[in-house]
């Protein structure tokens, strides 16, 4: 008997977070929704399900041509976050910025920090962008491991794999160094352009829960300029335990 109240306890609460994603505007589907923890995830799958890494590439390079004049950064949210990292860190003096498409991010944070701001890029043009390295952000370069200060990035809904892409990225960081990731309405729902897909109300979540107690989000702040396409345009600020 006790068992089968725990399993109808189970369906409710289901149902309950199904309804309240539902106010959020944020549908359920079964196909790629990973219903147990609460996001979605895209598979690039060969015919054996096996992770077909080609495809993820081509995928992204494609949709990068596609977007190439589109910039989704907003340079008043970049100059705020410049003023906060000032406030935040001591002497800072290396940032990256990944998935940065035509290079704004590393742009506007050299000119507003005054120091060496590298971005990364999976498509294979990113060398025509300035400060810009054609590189998978899912990798590290050893010279990264724990010496950079700031990492940003508005583009972990392009991650196949968000868990190692925070793991990636949070070893990069100094002892005191911040990890950015922009978070807007546009970031809740998976594609096969945008694999990860969550409600900013689970991130925290989510990433306490892949950090293994490594990291965790020290804060959720509103970004000064959220635009006319989203919702909302929030920042969380990552730091290593």
């Amino acid at each position: 008997q006790t068992n089968i109240l725990i399993k109808a306890t189970e369906i409710n609460m289901r149902k309950i977070i199904k309804s309240a994603f539902n106010i959020f505007g944020y549908e359920i589907k079964k196909k790629n929704f990973i219903e147990e923890q609460g996001f979605q995830l895209h598979h690039y799958n060969k015919g054996n399900k096996s992770f077909d890494y080609n495809q993820y590439k081509k995928i992204q390079i494609e949709g990068n041509k596609k977007k190439i004049d589109r910039v989704f950064v907003i340079e008043e949210n970049i100059k705020y976050l410049s003023d906060y990292i000032i406030k935040e860190l001591e002497q800072p003096s290396f940032g990256l910025c990944h998935g940065t498409r035509r290079g704004k991010e590393q742009e506007w944070f050299k000119k507003y920090l005054g120091f060496e701001v590298l971005g990364t890029e999976i498509s294979d043009n990113a060398s025509e962008f300035k400060n810009t390295i054609q590189w998978d952000f899912h990798d590290v370069k050893p010279d990264w491991v724990n010496a950079v200060d700031f990492i940003y990035s508005n583009s972990l809904d392009h991650s196949y794999n968000p868990k190692k892409c925070l793991d990636a990225w949070m070893s990069c960081l100094k002892k005191d160094g911040i990890c950015i990731i922009e978070h807007t309405t546009e970031h809740e729902n998976a594609s096969m352009l945008d694999p990860f897909g969550s409600h900013i109300s689970i991130m925290p979540y989510l990433i306490l829960e892949w950090s293994n107690s490594a990291y965790y989000v020290s804060e959720i702040i509103d970004g000064p300029v959220k635009g006319d396409s989203h919702e909302y345009l929030k920042f969380l600020i990552i730091r290593n335990k």
